[in-house]
């Protein structure tokens, strides 16, 4: 547990003091990121954070129905030739998706967990300090429970401001 504390403290170091982003449309982003498509649409806040001109991490928290969504991804996104502001993506992480049947017996909420694999775009606003995100994001269901499974319809959108 210490030698993954020290992992994380050394990659959130790098993350922080990484200032060298070149050519970049911008480093980081805070805003309001939605979920749909098939299953309950989700709404919460969206972090998107640029390492370097071609590395960013996304991350969301996200809230509907009696769902709760924690989800975090990799990404690998370059410009849009002859679109000023336009960047294509490549990516994907892990999603939990935690399930509360019944806000008032606990045995009945339990967690899934999901593999997503994503591509999309990130449009910056000229003149504004505002992003604009839409990707596809197919979730992989990684469990045993029969009641769920993978879903190939599912989306992202988001709107940030940029910082």
């Amino acid at each position: 547990m210490k030698k993954l504390f020290t992992i994380l403290s050394c990659i959130a170091l790098f993350a922080v003091n990484s200032t060298t982003v070149k050519a970049q449309n911008y480093k980081t982003s805070l805003g309001v990121g939605l979920d749909f498509g098939n299953g309950p649409t989700l709404v919460g806040p969206s972090l998107r954070h640029h390492f370097t001109r071609n590395t960013a991490l996304q991350a969301e928290v996200l809230f509907g129905g009696n769902t709760t969504v924690i989800q975090g991804f990799l990404q690998y996104n370059a410009s849009v030739k002859g679109a000023p502001g336009l960047d294509w993506y490549l990516g994907g992480g892990p999603k939990f998706q935690i399930y509360d049947k019944n806000r008032y017996f606990f045995d009945d909420s339990y967690t899934a967990v999901y593999l997503v694999p994503m591509v999309g775009l990130d449009y910056k606003l000229k003149g504004a300090p505002l992003a604009i995100a839409l990707d596809w994001r197919p979730n992989i269901y990684v469990g045993d429970n029969r009641f769920l499974g993978s879903e190939a319809g599912r989306f992202g959108l988001a709107f940030r401001f940029v910082f």
